[in-house]
């Protein structure tokens, strides 16, 4: 009796995890909660789910894991609605879902240091008390994933991976999301960070030109333009100055004179720079004089804290990956890609790179435990398939990139629609300035700057991870909303 007890018990565990792991195709689980937000309670109902994405016949080739946050009886179709992305590409969207608009966030310091016990509490900045907020994971991240065909073959990875195949399956999607949830009425609003940025300005023209969608604003938090990063030209090394500036000065490696003042009294002076000296010098290449080259450097020494040798050792054209690693060297430290207030301790102080970025592995400490325990507690989404904080989406096809147009498109044509774009000065990868010369360029003519906002804070590219921050870059997002809602205007010029 006892070996047929274990024959049975042997062949049922077998069965039970030789199922093949999948994700529901369409599918959701809601729950219900409260929140205390700027000091007034809050009731809301939260949906994990999963929603289909279809080819021209009908047929689910994908499916996106979302959670959407809605408050309990409201008026949803005259309520704001946020759809939020991160960037990669290749991220899930946890980031800002748990450290930063959610109705939750991060057990972490107030600098946004891990600590333990990992997991999640009731955040009081919240901007669910303005609007709603769908959180999307694009397709390989978080629980997305491709569908199999009947005959068990994955669609064409072109459909997915590449600037405006995602743009065009996520306009759709997005499409079949509003028709379902009944918010065509609602003012809409798109976030996205990193490479959420050039995402949401694809969209903005996409929604409005082949979904007939029109949004009220567009908020591009760290945002990456690839018209600037893809390209060897001088404008992109140019633009990492104040950069280096900010980020010297915070770990007080700039000369005693500039150190004792203020960053935001240093910053003007170094972008002045930037744009009428450095710039220009990088242009020139080996048609620079002597003269001019040593000036350009020596002011460069003064305002990055790098040693002018250096600075000429590479002709004026400093990588940042050295200036991580050359910045703390005499003290043994790297300092952080995303975020220049974390640091790092490499093999070898030898080297023109640091060994790892120390401010993600910080990150992922605290976030990956944290999105797993809630999703399935708290949110009761429960699935064997793994949680991708970063999922393969490569070969990314980076040809054709229109999004900075495409917003500026968008902005032409809708006279509702703002941008607000939210930078931290501690950014090295997709640095405060080089967002403040997309948007400069974005609209030369300059008719359109009174929609454009641009915030600044002192952290990096998640700056919402430094508590102070995250009580002002939340404000802002609420009274950019305000400042968008149309009272009644019509939309012309």
């Amino acid at each position: 009796m006892k070996n047929l007890f274990l024959l049975f018990f042997t062949l049922s565990t077998s069965l039970l995890f030789s199922q093949v792991k999948k994700i529901p195709v369409d599918t959701m689980v809601v729950t219900n909660h409260s929140i205390m937000i700027n000091g007034q309670n809050l009731s809301y109902e939260a949906t994990a789910g999963t929603q289909p994405v279809w080819n021209a016949k009908g047929e689910p080739i994908a499916t996106l894991f979302y959670t959407y946050y809605k408050k309990s009886n409201s008026e949803k179709e005259k309520r704001p609605i946020i759809f939020s992305f991160n960037g990669g590409p290749g991220s899930a969207s946890a980031w800002m879902h748990i450290a930063y608009t959610g109705p939750v966030i991060l057990n972490i310091d107030d600098e946004g240091y891990p600590v333990q016990p990992y997991g999640v509490k009731d955040n009081p900045h919240s901007i669910l008390d303005v609007a709603d907020i769908v959180f999307i994971d694009p397709v390989n991240t978080g629980y997305s994933r491709m569908v199999e065909d009947k005959d068990g073959k994955f669609p064409d990875r072109k459909t997915f991976f590449g600037i405006n195949a995602d743009i065009k399956y996520l306009a759709e999607w997005m499409n079949t999301f509003v028709t379902r949830k009944n918010r065509w009425e609602s003012p809409k609003y798109l976030i996205g960070e990193s490479y959420g940025g050039p995402r949401v300005m694809g969209l903005s023209k996409e929604l409005q030109n082949n979904q007939w969608m029109y949004l009220n604003g567009v908020i591009l938090v760290s945002p990456a333009d690839y018209k600037i990063y893809s390209t060897d030209q001088p404008i992109y090394s140019s633009l990492n100055l104040p950069y280096f500036t900010a980020a010297a000065w915070h770990q007080k490696a700039l000369s005693p004179a500039l150190q004792q003042q203020d960053l935001l009294e240093i910053l003007p002076e170094v972008e002045t720079f930037t744009i009428n000296n450095l710039m220009p010098a990088i242009a020139k290449g080996g048609f620079i004089s002597d003269a001019e080259k040593e000036q350009v450097a020596e002011k460069m020494s003064l305002y990055s804290g790098l040693d002018k040798e250096a600075i000429l050792d590479h002709n004026l054209n400093v990588p940042t990956n050295f200036f991580w690693k050359e910045l703390l060297r005499d003290k043994g430290y790297t300092i952080g890609r995303l975020d220049s207030r974390y640091l790092g301790i490499d093999k070898m102080r030898a080297g023109n790179s640091p060994d790892y970025n120390a401010e993600l592995t910080s990150w992922l400490h605290s976030f990956t435990p944290a999105i797993n325990y809630y999703l399935r507690e708290e949110l009761h989404f429960k699935t064997d398939i793994k949680y991708n904080m970063f999922g393969d989406v490569h070969p990314w096809d980076r040809e054709n990139d229109h999004t900075r147009e495409g917003l500026r498109r968008a902005m032409a044509e809708n006279p509702y629609l703002k941008v607000l774009v939210q930078s931290g000065y501690y950014d090295g990868a997709t640095t405060y300035f080089a967002a403040k010369y997309t948007v400069a360029q974005m609209d030369p003519s300059g008719k359109m700057k009174d929609r454009i906002t641009f915030k600044a804070y002192r952290s990096g590219h998640m700056m919402y991870l430094r508590s102070e921050d995250l009580i002002s870059a939340t404000d802002d997002i609420r009274q950019f909303i305000k400042d968008s809602e149309t009272k009644g205007k019509a939309a012309k010029y």
